[in-house]
């Protein structure tokens, strides 16, 4: 089964474009992710406590390095189960980052808070297409083992 799931394409500054998607927890807190095919691990914010567990066998920490080879410390989690449209995500693998600085950026510019980055592996394991004339995420329920 595909889902066809609605994105908003803003501009944060002139030209410089993010495509974002909503999706629900299942206590009905609705919440902004960032699509990142750049990124190759879904990414959670570390502040929203309440919405992941971390595993106490799994405490490795992963290294990210972003666009300006900066590294970052993260640490592993397990972001709760979401909605994202009608698709039911189970408890998914996430790298945990305090996103406090992203969010200040989203605030000033468009006024939206985000709760994380959908990373290459989401976007693998769900065979994303992302269809920009009619502004859709589409999914598959058929998920990839990855």
């Amino acid at each position: 089964m595909r889902y066809k799931i609605p994105i908003k394409i803003i501009e944060l500054e002139s030209d410089n474009y993010h495509l974002l998607v909503f999706s629900e927890f299942q206590d009905g807190t609705k919440v902004n992710w960032v699509i990142d095919t750049g990124a190759s691990k879904t990414v959670f914010d570390k502040n929203l406590e309440g919405y992941f567990v971390t595993s106490e066998d799994e405490l490795e920490e992963l290294h990210s390095a972003g666009i300006n080879d900066e590294i970052i410390k993260t640490s592993v989690g397990y972001v709760n189960p979401f909605f994202i449209g009608n698709l039911k995500v189970e408890q998914m693998k996430v790298a945990l980052l305090d996103m406090a600085h992203i969010n200040e950026l989203y605030s000033k510019a468009v006024d939206l808070q985000i709760c994380g980055l959908i990373g290459s592996d989401f976007l693998l394991k769900y065979k994303a297409v992302i269809d920009y004339k009619r502004k859709r995420l589409l999914l598959s329920a058929n998920a990839l083992t990855i």
